[in-house]
Formats: structure tokens, C-alpha cells, sequence
């Protein structure tokens, strides 16, 4: 069976509800089924983010910092997450990521800082390998 394709409807940037449907191609190469699946705007916000942090959008690292330290648009509350997201947006320039990174390191262990980090090294690691 060949790989699922996505089709996308909806405003993407505005993120409004869009509707993801997902076409399964048969053996034939025809489309055999379809799957309707709501995405949400906080899903659609989180995935935009990624994308953009991903090309190095320093406003995108500062919204998953926001995301992830309020744990609203679909993310849970990870202070190390958070953290991570902030130190990647104040290293680039950000200038409130550098103060919202401070206010959450209050309430983190030296390990959680630790570890929040190593993720970003990893992160500049990961991205840096991909754009060479």
C-alpha cells in the first residue's frame, strides 16, 4: 500500500479549523479511501511555529517559549521546553526572550536548566546540518 497524501483546506496562516484529508492510494495507484480528520488552530499554530523555527524564524522560537511555558495552543506545560524555546530566541536576538527565559528559570532545578540547554544545542545541531 502506498503512503498516505495529505490534502490541506482551510486558511493555514489565519489558522482557522481546516479540515486534513488524508487519501490512501490503492494498489492501483487510484484513490481507494478518505479520512477526514479536524485540525484545530492551536495544532495548526504549534505545527507553523515548528516549520518557521526549523527555517530559524527567531519569532517562532519566542511562540513555542509562550506555548510551552503557558501550556496553551495544544502543548502541555514544559517548563524545559519552554526554556529551550526561549534560550534559542534570545541567542538569535529576541530582545523578551532573554527576560521570559529568566522569569521561568526561577521555578526550574539546575538540571531542567541543564537539560533545556543540551535541547537547544541539539536543536542548533540538527538545523545547522540540515541548511549545510
Amino acid at each position: 500500500m502506498a503512503s498516505p497524501e495529505a490534502y490541506w483546506t482551510g486558511d493555514f496562516w489565519g489558522l482557522t479549523m481546516g479540515t486534513n484529508w488524508i487519501h490512501d492510494r490503492g494498489a492501483a495507484g487510484n484513490f481507494s479511501s478518505a479520512i477526514a480528520l479536524e485540525i484545530t488552530g492551536a495544532d495548526l499554530l504549534v505545527a507553523t511555529c515548528l516549520a518557521a523555527a526549523a527555517l530559524g524564524d527567531i519569532n517562532a522560537y519566542y511562540d513555542l517559549g509562550v506555548a510551552y511555558s503557558t501550556g496553551s495552543h495544544g502543548v502541555d506545560c514544559d517548563l524545559v521546553e519552554a526554556h529551550k524555546w526561549f534560550n534559542l530566541a534570545a541567542v538569535s536576538g529576541h530582545s523578551e526572550a532573554a527576560m521570559c527565559r529568566a522569569d521561568i528559570s526561577d521555578e526550574m532545578t539546575a538540571r531542567e536548566i541543564a537539560e533545556a540547554q543540551r535541547r537547544a544545542r541539539e536543536w542548533i545541531a540538527a538545523t545547522s546540518r540540515r541548511a549545510a
